[in-house]
């Protein structure tokens, strides 16, 4: 690589980062906006914010990496082109070819940096976030393990072994103590439907009374049962997306078909991450078309306008494709691959009619 070329990749790069940081604090703003109207729930207040913008910030440079290395290079290579630094490259000896392999060199590094981040970070992070959140707004959370979720109401104690996303929850035991803490009563269900109002309804119930003299054993095929444990609660312990890293979301998915459950909305989650860096690629990509010397002396806010622009259309579009794949089953990586297919021939048709 020569001198050039290291030089190109080291601005996009610089650029990118920039962006990268202007973004981050704006959606980190938002957030911490909406995240206010939390404040003062049980114990969530300000530091319990920061925490939880802290530890979900990873999450949000994974996917804003893309968006930044559109935006960046566009400002990069937009500014060389107004400046004539292209041109004199270009006399220089370097290739408009050369230019775009130091640009996907630059893509390269960003990539790097976005899947450890994307496998070792966020997840992580994601998790712990979502954790100390729910943990701060609800009291009643006591521990989050492999055996599920522990909460405490009172004088009863629930483990929740399964949540799923729908709010239904799975292998339910509840424990009830006396004013002496020893257990008065055990009760098992199979499945619990939030019905509003604190009203829950249990399904095959096996229940035990214990007492001094004896121990009583009921069953019921449906029960009510009141509590103020709400079903937003319960998201700490539903599998979500963003709290898996690639390998996890395969062996979830594999998981999930070996049991004969949904897998389709793990599926479009693992090929959408799969596809990520390949986004990265095309969204630098689209800053081709301005080397190659179509629109020079377009101003720098018009040119940031152009990749806020073309980076929410995609992000738009991304969404609604991968929301069409999920409502009628079409194939996921079909799915995650068809908006930068889209954009790569987009790119591709825009470069051949600057050189003609």
């Amino acid at each position: 690589m020569n001198v050039l070329s290291f030089y190109i990749a080291k601005e996009i790069l610089k650029g990118s980062f920039i962006v990268l940081l202007v973004l981050l604090t704006l959606f980190n703003l938002f957030t911490f906006a909406d995240e206010l109207k939390d404040l003062g729930k049980g114990h969530y207040g300000l530091k319990e914010i920061f925490y939880y913008l802290s530890l979900t910030s990873p999450t949000t440079v994974y996917e804003l990496i893309p968006a930044s290395a559109l935006i960046g290079s566009l400002f990069v290579l937009g500014a060389m082109g107004n400046n004539r630094e292209l041109i004199a490259m270009q006399a220089s000896g370097l290739s408009v070819l050369g230019i775009i392999k130091a640009a996907m060199l630059a893509g390269l590094a960003l990539v790097t940096i976005s899947v450890l981040i994307g496998e070792f970070i966020a997840p992580l992070g994601e998790k712990l976030g979502q954790k100390i959140k729910m943990s701060a707004i609800n009291e009643q959370i006591i521990m989050n393990s492999k055996y599920g979720i522990w909460l405490r109401e009172g004088s009863s104690y629930i483990n929740v072994r399964q949540a799923e996303d729908d709010g239904e929850l799975s292998d339910i035991s509840i424990y009830e103590l006396d004013e002496q803490h020893h257990l008065r009563r055990a009760a098992h269900a199979d499945k619990a439907s939030f019905l509003g109002k604190k009203t829950w309804k249990l399904e095959n119930i096996k229940q035990s009374t214990i007492s001094t003299e004896q121990i009583e054993v009921s069953q019921q095929a449906e029960q009510s049962w009141k509590s103020s444990i709400a079903p937003n609660l319960l998201k700490i312990a539903v599998v979500e997306p963003n709290n898996l890293s690639l390998y996890d979301l395969a062996m979830y998915v594999q998981f999930l078909k070996g049991n004969h459950q949904k897998s389709h909305t793990y599926e479009a989650a693992f090929w959408g991450r799969a596809v990520s860096p390949l986004t990265t690629f095309v969204m630098l990509l689209v800053s081709a078309p301005f080397v190659i010397g179509i629109h020079r002396g377009i101003s720098v806010g018009a040119r940031i306008m152009i990749g806020v622009t073309i980076g929410m259309g995609f992000n738009i579009i991304d969404k609604i494709i991968n929301h069409v794949g999920l409502i009628y089953d079409l194939n996921p990586p079909l799915m995650a691959l068809l908006p930068s297919l889209t954009v790569f021939a987009i790119v591709l048709y825009a470069m051949k009619k600057a050189q003609t």
